[in-house]
């Protein structure tokens, strides 16, 4: 089968971000089916239009559109408007038995219907995130016209889709709540990836002595965005109450983000940068990996409404059940639920102050690191297990093609 697959966020391993989309591509091409990836290059170099390479098998494509963490709302908005217009034209040439389109943005719903109708085959749609409810939510988007635009673009790509994949069960059952029969919605959750990120041989105390770390402290690894809703505060303030303690706890801060420079001054301000903790900037998806391979445990954080943590399905979840590391987190959602009802993780007080004494009965007893560090890799290699979730993938985009898998 010939798939049209558009991510606008598209990443290998050697690049900075998840790498979902690469992972599912990847064994769909090992499956005998060939994959066209239509994605943005947002590296700020002299490149000006479209160009091809390969990686791994997958046929890429790529749109040069600059885009950061960093922009503003409306640069975001011209970024994703960019690629939904460019990619709509470009994909509509390429040949194909299916389009599948992932978001977020929800925009990339607009190449998508667009290149299915005009090369008359069907549209596979996957949630990622609950767009427009999440930045209505936020109060991002408050413009009415604006919501009532988002709202019809939603509605619109979930009834022109012959199937659509959500990451969640609450993102299936917000889709279904638009109308949608649920026979057409599949549950494919975010997955993990098992050898990049376990059995590795990673010279730890090598790494630590790279970055000037002690070998003595525990090291707590954040992996990810520093955004407006990442709730990265909550870290530094319970590094800087751990701190006080005497506790040898190092938390590493690894990701970009509009939050850095706030987060940054708030850890110095409380005597905690680069004693309780590090920013080590972003890095890429191999680099992360040594670091989860070292870490005690992991943590993940959010701030804001229930709706933004409430579906997650953190990249960074995943990669720490691969790794075969304990997730400690400040929220109660989908992904953090399992890890407790497993005792692959800790779920924490959402008050810094009152996390301090759980924190410690986990993080400071390695009997329970262990055994739940052997469940949480447990848990990545049965139902989140890349390679099961992307024959799930396949059944999906085979039933909705009416092609035979080959």
């Amino acid at each position: 089968m010939r798939i049209i697959y558009l991510h606008q966020y598209f990443n290998t391993p050697d690049m900075i971000g998840g790498t979902r989309s690469y992972e599912m591509a990847r064994r769909l091409v090992a499956r005998g089916h060939q994959v066209h990836m239509v994605t943005t290059w947002r590296e700020p170099d002299e490149r000006k239009g479209w160009f091809q390479c390969e990686e791994d098998g997958i046929n890429v494509h790529w749109q040069p559109v600059a885009y950061s963490n960093g922009m503003n709302f409306t640069a975001r908005i011209f970024a994703f408007l960019r690629f939904a217009l460019g990619a709509s034209r470009y994909a509509a040439r390429l040949e194909a038995d299916l389009v599948f389109a992932t978001s977020t943005p929800l925009t990339i719903a607009i190449p998508g219907i667009f290149a299915a109708r005009r090369l008359g085959v069907p549209l596979v749609f996957e949630v990622r995130d609950l767009w427009p409810d999440v930045p209505i939510a936020l109060g991002i988007l408050r413009n009415p016209l604006m919501k009532w635009l988002a709202r019809k673009l939603e509605c619109i790509a979930y009834r022109s889709a012959r199937r659509i994949v959500a990451l969640a069960p609450g993102m299936k059952q917000s889709v279904v709540a638009r109308g949608i029969d649920p026979a057409i919605v599949d549950v494919i959750p975010n997955g993990a990836d098992l050898t990049l990120f376990y059995g590795r041989d990673v010279d730890c105390r090598q790494l630590r002595t790279n970055q000037g770390i002690s070998q003595s402290v525990k090291l707590i690894l954040y992996a990810g965005t520093i955004g407006d809703v990442n709730g990265v505060d909550y870290i530094v303030r319970l590094a800087s109450r751990l701190q006080l303690l005497g506790e040898k706890y190092l938390f590493v801060i690894i990701g970009e983000g509009r939050e850095e420079a706030r987060i940054r001054q708030l850890a110095s301000d409380l005597s905690v940068l680069d004693r309780s903790i590090v920013f080590l900037g972003g890095r890429p998806k191999r680099e992360v990996s040594d670091w989860y391979h070292c870490c005690t445990a992991s943590i993940m954080t959010y701030s804001g409404p229930e709706i933004v943590f409430r579906d997650s399905v953190s990249n960074k979840f995943f990669d720490s059940l691969a790794a075969g590391k304990p997730v400690f987190a400040n929220f109660s959602g989908f992904s953090t639920q399992i890890a407790e009802q497993r005792e692959a993780g800790k779920i924490l007080p959402p008050d810094p102050a009152d996390a301090v004494k759980v924190f410690l009965a986990y993080a400071g007893n390695d009997v329970w690191l262990a055994s739940a560090g052997r469940r949480a890799r447990k848990l990545a290699e049965g139902e989140f297990s890349r390679d099961k979730l992307a024959e799930d993938l396949e059944r999906c985009l085979v039933s909705a093609s009416g092609i035979d898998a080959p």
